[in-house]
């Protein structure tokens, strides 16, 4: 996934997979025979960012409003602090129709001090403590969208950082609206037939490895790569991309790495031809699971992951991925791959869950059927828009529960504030792909940015909370801060 505010915007638009307003969008489920299809998108739309965001349908009810609450003027405001996520057509505002009743969204930061803009929506890798907008509002609800992992933000992986949100909307499950699935559109996605084993064959005697590995992000909190190098000295490993490069794509086109995460027929039907692919997520944090997990089981390959440490909860069934960590070492590993690789009946079974019936996880079944938002769904909201939506129906709750505190205390007690739990984000330390901590030089790239960003994320987000709760004369201790930060980080 990119990295950086503008780089992790468009990697949230890039997956939001909605329904385009132009009918362009294709219909990638449909029901034949009994049998749910997939239709394979042939120019990436289940992972293609709306045009422009004009794409992007509004959430709409079908209910009428409550009354009283339009003609008083006293409809919530609430404001997308991250501008460029505004899920609207062209404009600074836009009338919402929600479960509960109508809000305005708005972009326009000069309604922050309104009394009735009643939430402030963030993305996370966007916020900052040092554009964080104080003082706080006692009477507004901080609310964050953040599916990405911590790597471009350490301060949300902390307590301090978390707890300055009243709600969340993130990849955890335990988050207020989660995101667990955002990178899997259905069932029927999972159930894409398997190349027939012959192919893959033919392609091995060509001289191509069993195992691929596709990245072009190097550095990142999982430290990736230096697993994957120590398990390239055990077994044939096929890298693309800019990470341990010892291939080229086929193509030019395919090279650019804006492709590898679309669902580009060229480069899937190359990808395809892998029996295995190292699936490693960029950090290690429960739920957090994107297409390197889930495309190759698209792909009728088989995953060999470490990345959520909750991602057996997920899986289609209890065989049918390869987890990294259950090995005592890369070299087990490497044996392991090279005993399927040359047993097909004890590879086919990894692939059981694309029969019918093969499906056998209620919980993933469940999930996917109960979510609120949608992938390419014209009848459901994209998760934009559903988060919106429910921050508008808790503010509408929280004005109706304001007003009968204050019309009968003794039988309405005052609402209690909400706040956000570290396990709405659940990223531990980073610690190293291979090897101890303690065995890594100091100079070390890896361990020069990512444990340092870590604990700087703690500081920040402790800085900021005292900043909040303490008086102005706090301020200036608050920025002189972050300027050593900034100042630190230049030096890197």
């Amino acid at each position: 996934m990119a990295d950086g505010p503008t780089g992790a915007v468009l990697a949230l638009l890039g997956v939001l997979s909605v329904y385009a307003a132009s009918g362009s969008g294709p219909v990638v489920e449909r029901e034949t025979g009994g049998e749910t299809e997939w239709a394979e998108p042939w120019d990436g739309a289940v992972f293609r960012p709306p045009s422009a965001l004009g794409a992007v349908g509004m959430t709409r009810s079908p209910r009428t409003p409550q009354p009283g609450r339009e003609e008083a003027g006293d409809l919530p405001v609430l404001l997308w602090w991250s501008p460029g996520l505004f899920p609207h057509f062209s404009g600074d505002s836009e009338r919402i129709e929600c479960a509960r009743g109508a809000c305005v969204a708005s972009r326009n930061r000069r309604v922050l001090r309104d009394s009735r803009t009643r939430a402030l929506l963030f993305y996370g890798t966007d916020f900052r403590a040092s554009d964080a907008p104080l003082p706080r509002l006692a009477h507004q609800s901080w609310a964050l969208l953040h599916e990405e992992s911590p790597l471009n933000n350490f301060l949300l992986s902390h307590g301090p950082g978390i707890r300055l949100f009243n709600l969340t909307s993130t990849f955890s499950r335990h988050s207020d609206y989660p995101l667990s699935l955002q990178w899997l559109p259905g069932t029927a996605y999972l159930r894409r037939p398997v190349p027939p084993l012959q192919e893959r064959a033919e392609w091995r005697r060509r001289g191509y490895a069993p195992l691929l590995y596709l990245q072009s992000h190097c550095d990142v909190p999982a430290d990736r790569d230096r697993y994957v190098r120590e398990l390239m000295r055990h077994i044939p490993v096929d890298s693309y991309g800019k990470c341990l490069q010892n291939r080229e794509l086929p193509a030019a086109r395919l090279q650019d790495t804006a492709t590898a995460t679309t669902e580009d027929p060229e480069l899937l039907a190359f990808l395809s031809r892998y029996k295995f692919h190292l699936a490693l997520e960029n950090a290690i944090c429960n739920d957090y699971m994107t297409e390197k997990l889930w495309r190759p089981m698209h792909l009728g390959a088989v995953p060999v992951y470490r990345g959520s440490p909750s991602v057996r909860d997920w899986m289609p069934n209890n065989h049918s991925i390869i987890l990294i960590d259950d090995f005592e070492s890369p070299q087990k590993l490497a044996e392991f791959i090279d005993f399927l690789d040359k047993n097909d009946e004890e590879y086919m079974k990894y692939l059981a869950y694309k029969q019918p019936g093969g499906i056998t996880n209620q919980f993933l079944l469940d999930s996917l059927k109960h979510r609120e938002w949608g992938l390419n769904d014209p009848l459901l909201p994209n998760y934009l828009n559903g988060f919106e939506c429910f921050v508008c129906d808790h503010e509408l709750a929280r004005l109706d529960a304001e007003k009968a505190h204050a019309a009968s205390p003794s039988d309405s007690p005052s609402p209690e504030t909400h706040i956000a739990q570290p396990s709405h984000m659940d990223c531990p330390m980073p610690t190293p792909g291979f090897g101890n901590v303690e065995e890594i030089p100091e100079n070390d790239s890896w361990k020069e940015m990512w444990l340092q960003d870590y604990w700087q994320g703690l500081d920040q987000g402790e800085a900021l909370t005292a900043m909040i709760h303490n008086n102005e004369t706090q301020q200036r201790k608050f920025w002189d801060y972050l300027h050593e930060i900034f100042m630190k980080r230049q030096h890197l």
